[in-house]
Order: structure tokens, then C-alpha cells, then sequence
């Protein structure tokens, strides 16, 4: 006999399984330990102990086996010690790691089909615009409506003595939808975890969103991800996790120089960076040798840094700073680099860096350059 089985629901809990309740727990600090599975299980064991998040019926042994029975994580005990986990993530915890940053600092955003900036523009695109015109001199023969065109034709000459003239024809215009590069740009440099505050692991997080929105929302952008300590260098979405702070000073010029080679690169008629730091510019590189300073603001660097922001400018790349710090002397600075770009700046808290990155970017997306 087909029937119903129903189980208890806890509107506390949302109705997810116990799986899903610590999956989400784990999501957030895989991100917070680098994805160290051994750090974040050590951690899920202190908060149970404390706040009994497991019961006889299902404890943390059995998330585990869960966890690699679904893919979210591959066996790597190298020393067979259970009190040792070495287990590595999937691919597809990458991927929920970056959905999860997207719900928490985006909000729940529908996937679209169509993946594109729209601006108020009519033009030659790729979506129909519901409306039409007579056709004019320099109009294209594929924007022509001919059902259109052959209504009007029997309307002003009727059937029986049927003729088309220019002045019959109808012309639907589509959309203009532009497309986006963006680099962002993440300070990786040793003072991002400086005086007890954690700023890598935020701004991991935005990264991993705004890859997550781009992909789902606008899949037809571009994303690129440079990381700058001393040097600057690429990394891949799926690498985002696992980005750590290094022992480095503040290269903002190697960063900029990588982000522009990139965006070189890009056929979009639309370019920007978004620049995540909390420091000032402290290291430069001539040569094989470093040039540093990490007292008060070097004027050698700073300059570097104020040309290359005029060149992004004659470029039409407009650089967003998000600045994570208050110091007056650091916002003089950021000030007087944006004024040179045209830019925008934002002195961003930790808890608001994805709220203002989102809304920059969705803002932007009725610009069109041309």
C-alpha cells in the first residue's frame, strides 16, 4: 500500500538534517582554516563538546563518512591515526564553499539564462526588443521584421496586388547587453592578519561570491583573480580556499601592472578592477632587487602607484578600492589615487566589504562603454 511517511520538523532548524546543518558549519570554517580538513574536524570536535551539536544517534564520525560517501571529501590518512584526519576537499566542496559565500554576502540569486550587463541603450544585440520602427537608411537587413514588414505591405496595397516598398518594411531592434572584465585584486600581504583581526578570510569570501555570481548570473563576464604581496601572481577560483596571508610586504604596483596585462588581453569594451587591501603600498620591484619601506608612506612607491592609476584611466579601466582600514594618512592616499583613476573608493568594515562589492558591481552593469 503507497503512502507518506513524515518525520519530525524543527522550524528551529530550518528542516534540514543533521548532515546538513554541520555541512554548513563545516562550509564556513574550511574557508577559515585554508582548507585544513584536519584544523576545521578539530574545530567541529570543540564545538560539539560545547554545544552538543551531534547526539548518540549521529555523531561526528558519521558526518565524516557522510561527508566522503556524498564527494566532499577523498581519504588521505597517510599514518592511519584516527585522531589525525588528513582528508583532502572535493571539487564539489570548492564549488559549495563559493555558493555558500554567495548566499551569505549576495543574498539568494536566481540563475539566469541570459548572463549579461543590460544598459538602456537600443542597439545591435542579442536580445528582441518587443517594439519596432520604420526602417531607416543604414539599418541592417537582419533586423528587418518581415512578418511585420509583410503585414503592413497588404494593409497599404492589399492582397490581390501585392507589393512591398520601403516604406513597408519594419525594423525590431534588440537590446544592447554588454559584457564585463573584471581582475579583482587581493592584498595577501602579512598585515591582513595583523592585531588579532582576521581580513584574509573576508575577503576569500567575496571572491569566492562574486566568482559564484559571475558564473550563475553572468556567465558571458570575465573573471580574473591576482593576489600581491611582493610579487603578484594569478590564481584560479578553486585555489580561493586554500589562499593564505604570507610573511610579505605590500606590492600594490605588481598588482596593478598584472591586473592591466590582463584586462589587455580582454575583447570587452568594458574593463574594471576591484582592489581588496588594507594597508599602504610598501614594496616596489627594480630589477632582481626589492625595494622596501614599511614606514609611513614612501614616496617612490606612492608616485608608481599614482602613474599607474592615470594609465588605467587612459586606458578607460576604472579601479574600485575597497579599503579596509581608517587610518587618515591611508584614506589621503587612496583618496588622492582615486582622483587620479576617476575611480571609486570605499572604506569598507569587514562585515560590509561584500555588501559594497556587490553593489558596485550590479550598479555597473547599466554602463556601457564605447
Amino acid at each position: 500500500m503507497n503512502g507518506f511517511y513524515f518525520t519530525r520538523f524543527d522550524p528551529a532548524e530550518g528542516g534540514k538534517s543533521k548532515f546538513d546543518q554541520l555541512l554548513n558549519l563545516f562550509m564556513q570554517l574550511i574557508t577559515y582554516t585554508s582548507g585544513d580538513v584536519s584544523e576545521t574536524m578539530q574545530w567541529m570536535n570543540e564545538l560539539d563538546k560545547q554545544y552538543k551539536l551531534t547526539d548518540d544517534a549521529y555523531g561526528m564520525g558519521d558526518f565524516i563518512d557522510e561527508l566522503k560517501e556524498k564527494g566532499y571529501l577523498t581519504e588521505n590518512n597517510e599514518r592511519g591515526d584516527p585522531d589525525s584526519y588528513r582528508g583532502k576537499i572535493t571539487p564539489k566542496t570548492e564549488q559549495g564553499i563559493r555558493r555558500s559565500s554567495l548566499e551569505e554576502i549576495f543574498g539568494k540569486l536566481k540563475k539566469t539564462k541570459q548572463g549579461d550587463h543590460h544598459s538602456f541603450k537600443p542597439g545591435q544585440g542579442d536580445e528582441q526588443n518587443p517594439e519596432t520602427r520604420q526602417f531607416q537608411f543604414g539599418d541592417m537587413l537582419e533586423q528587418i521584421d518581415f512578418t511585420e514588414s509583410i503585414r503592413n505591405a497588404q494593409i497599404n496595397h492589399g492582397i490581390e496586388s501585392f507589393s512591398m516598398q520601403e516604406n513597408d518594411l519594419s525594423i525590431r531592434e534588440t537590446d544592447f547587453k554588454s559584457q564585463t572584465s573584471t581582475v579583482l585584486m587581493i592584498d595577501i600581504s602579512h598585515s591582513m592578519i595583523l592585531y588579532g583581526e582576521d581580513r584574509i578570510t573576508p575577503a576569500k569570501k567575496v571572491a569566492m561570491a562574486l566568482s559564484e555570481l559571475i558564473k550563475t548570473r553572468y556567465p558571458k563576464d570575465t573573471l580574473d583573480i591576482v593576489v600581491f604581496g611582493n610579487d603578484a601572481w594569478p590564481i584560479e577560483v578553486k585555489d580561493l580556499p586554500y589562499l593564505q596571508v604570507g610573511p610579505y610586504h605590500t606590492n600594490t604596483v605588481a598588482g596593478l601592472e598584472m591586473a592591466m596585462d590582463i584586462l589587455r588581453r580582454r575583447k570587452n569594451p568594458n574593463k574594471q578592477i576591484f582592489m581588496i587591501t588594507d594597508g599602504k603600498p610598501t614594496c616596489l620591484k627594480i630589477g632582481k632587487r626589492y625595494y622596501k619601506n614599511s614606514f609611513g608612506l614612501d614616496r617612490k612607491v606612492v608616485n608608481r602607484c599614482i602613474n599607474l592609476a592615470a594609465q588605467c584611466k587612459k586606458l578607460k579601466i576604472p579601479i574600485t578600492t575597497f579599503m579596509i582600514a581608517t587610518d587618515p594618512y591611508l584614506q589621503k592616499f587612496v583618496q588622492e589615487f582615486t582622483e587620479m583613476n576617476n575611480g571609486k573608493a570605499f572604506f569598507a568594515s569587514l562585515d560590509k566589504l561584500g555588501a559594497f562589492i556587490f553593489k558596485d558591481f550590479e550598479s555597473g552593469k547599466r554602463k556601457t562603454v564605447y
